[in-house]
């Protein structure tokens, strides 16, 4: 099934069912937008090195439930495994983390599930009082070598938080469709379903507000668009960490 992973700057569609949702889906008409039609899932796309060699990008942030595990799981998906390692291979662990709106939050007692997913998937998870699209003062401060967030990468499926998150403050934003379909998304909150398909139709879809969104377009501060600098691998480099991912299910069987 294919995906679309979105770079973007300044993407403000403030959150909300109703009035809030319209008032944060209008900000979008201040960013840029750079869709792409992929075949694979989240975080392997994504170009890695040129995010941290061109785009001045110092530490990537990933949400975690159909980012990286499926909802609800604290255990790495094997489909995110060779993206997460290559993030990991071009900016080292202590400059990967994940920001969840479930594990690390006031809603994890002890924060039992954080230390479990760090033990896990061995980054960090972020602590932090406010959801996102809060949160920021934690992240930066959980990065020392971070002085500005548009050093920062942002990465996940959810466009009223991880993205408004991310470009609220001028960061890189990765916007991808959920890891995990059918049974594996089971788990999976009934109300953020509905409101990702709302949330996705509302950007990608043929309609006059949509079309408006991608007329206006401005830049992240330091990445100056995909004619210069390709953020989403080639076909084949995609194909080959799919390759990947099957070898080492065949290893596990």
């Amino acid at each position: 099934m294919g995906i679309y992973v979105m770079f973007s700057s300044h993407f403000c569609l403030y959150s909300s069912w109703g009035n809030r949702l319209v008032a944060k889906y209008s900000v979008c008409i201040k960013n840029r937008f750079i869709p792409i039609k992929t075949s694979s899932h989240p975080p392997l796309d994504v170009n890695y090195q040129a995010l941290r060699d061109h785009c001045n990008i110092r530490a990537v942030i990933f949400d975690k439930d159909n980012t990286l595990t499926a909802p609800y799981e604290n255990s790495l998906h094997p489909k995110a495994r060779t993206g997460l390692q290559s993030a990991l291979d071009a900016f080292g662990t202590d400059n990967v983390a994940i920001l969840s709106n479930s594990a690390g939050t006031d809603d994890d007692p002890g924060y039992e599930d954080a230390d479990t997913i760090e033990d896990s998937l061995g980054i960090a998870v972020i602590r932090h009082h406010e959801k996102k699209p809060g949160g920021l003062r934690e992240v930066l401060d959980h990065f020392e070598n971070v002085e500005e967030p548009s050093q920062l990468c942002m990465v996940g499926d959810r466009l009223l938080t991880d993205v408004v998150f991310g470009n609220l403050h001028g960061m890189l934003t990765v916007h991808t469709l959920p890891l995990c379909e059918g049974q594996e998304n089971k788990k999976d909150n009934k109300v953020a379903r509905v409101v990702r398909t709302v949330e996705n139709k509302m950007l990608y879809g043929d309609w006059w507000g949509g079309r408006l969104i991608w007329k206006y377009k401005l830049g992240h501060k330091f990445w100056k668009g995909d004619d210069e600098c390709p953020l989403v691998l080639k076909e084949d480099s995609m194909e080959l960490g799919v390759l990947k991912i099957a070898e080492e299910k065949k290893e596990e069987l």
